[in-house]
């Protein structure tokens, strides 16, 4: 729930932004939830059954190797300056995977969106299902305009929820990271205007 003293903002700009919903309903049992730190061993657990899985494209996981590194994230987007949030997606209850905003530039009014689910999950339409509702929330009730997803171009799943979710492609200069198989990355794109035409 928005809060309606907070939703004047960015027509009144003295107002202050309104932060991401603690839930979001996406429907066909599919919940996103902000996770709390009790979320920390299942999260670890989630993240650790499906290393092998996950390794491939995402240079972040080696860097979660316990229950406590969870739990610092947890802890780490309550405190975070740069502003990023974090959707646990359960599916009939079970943790199945993460959308997560990486980033907001309010001045700008633009965010970047992540995501990953789990083997068992995957080719179910999840992880487009709940990225769709994340970029409503935020394009609707945040009033932001513009998304970014960053990916490599070898991942094909991942590229394919960015197009089913209507985003244009953009190959970027490398910015000093590297892929865990050293891939390009490209941004795919989409303003609110485009996503309206969905």
């Amino acid at each position: 729930m928005i809060c309606p003293e907070l939703s004047r903002w960015p027509d009144d700009p003295d107002f202050p932004p309104s932060q991401p919903a603690r839930s979001l309903m996406v429907g066909d049992g599919l919940e996103l939830l902000a996770p709390v730190e009790g979320d920390a061993k299942e999260l670890f657990v989630a993240v650790d059954e499906n290393r092998e899985y996950l390794r491939e494209w995402l240079p972040w996981l080696d860097g979660v190797n316990s229950v406590d590194d969870e739990l610092g994230m947890i802890r780490g987007i309550r405190d975070d300056k740069n502003f990023k949030w974090v959707y646990l997606i359960r599916n009939h209850g079970e943790l199945v995977g993460v959308v997560s905003l990486n980033w907001v530039d309010w001045d700008n009014r633009s965010f970047g969106l992540g995501y990953w689910v789990s083997e068992s999950s995957s080719g179910k339409g999840i992880a487009t299902k709940s990225c769709r509702r994340v970029i409503e929330h935020c394009f609707v009730d945040l009033k932001l305009h513009r998304l970014v997803i960053e990916v490599a171009l070898e991942n094909h799943p991942s590229r394919a929820v960015a197009e089913r979710l209507g985003l244009r492609l953009k190959p970027v200069r490398d910015r000093g990271w590297r892929e865990p198989r050293g891939e390009s990355r490209a941004e795919q794109r989409a303003s609110r205007a485009e996503q309206n035409k969905l």
